[in-house]
């Protein structure tokens, strides 16, 4: 940025926003972290395909750390020397430790950085940062950020599938979602993140193709299909399913943007590979 902003958007790795867009925007992103038998590395620094391959080699599932309290730090001095003020946007506190550091690091770094939390993850959290980053290129102050913000989060629509639970037991944060699953894990199970940022299970399905009209059925009963929405399919390994959404969500409703986000690492150590929708009423 060669001209002072008025505010700047900082956000973790965990909105899967990709790494164009988020340079378009103005958009600093903080990563968490992933270690894989003993080796770390920066969310966004590995591909998913070699992602996939060492953690299904290795005998135990891969660990995921929130960014250091000293990485937001940084972040946030970093933009304020092209801003007046920061406002920061995270996952949901309840299912990561990372709003907690950015908010301890904005504790130190002082009152021109705000903490939001999203209570939401991946494009359900990433819809929220971009358009908090547009609302800031378009020159709207923290108090306008704010006021978008609290009108919009409640309006994001998102639904997940998994195509297994084993990744998502194995770490730890299955809560509610063990009720629904009981001993199938083959089901495809289907979950969204509810108002209180908590992972909610919505169903469940025999067979990915079943699993994926449910979740647009899900998206259905929420969003008038008639009227403009913009969508995003998130995927894991997953391309053909996400081929598959699009052409059925192109189908059913009325589209104004439609993004295919490819999830990053953190998000896929704990839900494997399956799919996402995320939709929210223009």
């Amino acid at each position: 940025m060669s001209e002072r902003q008025n505010v700047c958007i900082v956000t973790d790795s965990t909105s899967d926003i990709p790494p164009a867009l988020a340079e378009e925007l103005g958009i600093t992103v903080v990563p968490l972290n992933v270690t894989i038998e003993g080796e770390t590395f920066s969310d966004g620094t590995i591909s998913l395909e070699e992602f996939f391959r060492r953690m299904n080699a290795a005998k135990e599932l891969p660990k995921t750390s929130q960014p250091s309290v000293g990485a937001f730090i940084e972040a946030f001095r970093g933009r304020l020397e092209h801003c007046s003020e920061v406002v920061c946007m995270t996952i949901s506190h309840k299912l990561s430790g990372t709003h907690e550091s950015a908010a301890e690091a904005a504790r130190i770094v002082g009152e021109k950085v705000h903490i939001l939390d999203t209570l939401n993850l991946s494009w359900g959290e990433g819809y929220q940062v971009v358009e908090a980053a547009r609302a800031a290129a378009s020159g709207a102050t923290v108090e306008q950020i704010k006021a978008r913000f609290d009108e919009l989060r409640s309006r994001v629509n998102m639904v997940v599938g998994l195509d297994s639970v084993e990744n998502l037991a194995k770490g730890g944060r299955i809560g509610k979602v063990a009720a629904i699953v009981g001993g199938l894990l083959k089901m495809r199970v289907m979950l969204t993140v509810a108002p209180d940022g908590s992972f909610e299970p919505v169903g469940r399905a025999r067979g990915a193709v079943a699993g994926m009209q449910a979740s647009v059925d899900w998206v259905a009963a929420r969003i008038d299909e008639n009227r403009p929405a913009d969508f995003a399919i998130q995927h894991a390994l997953s391309q053909d399913k996400a081929d598959w959404l699009e052409q059925a969500i192109r189908a059913r409703f009325n589209v104004r943007e439609l993004l295919v986000i490819e999830a990053g690492a953190v998000i896929s150590t704990h839900t494997g590979t399956g799919w996402g929708i995320t939709a929210v009423q223009v």
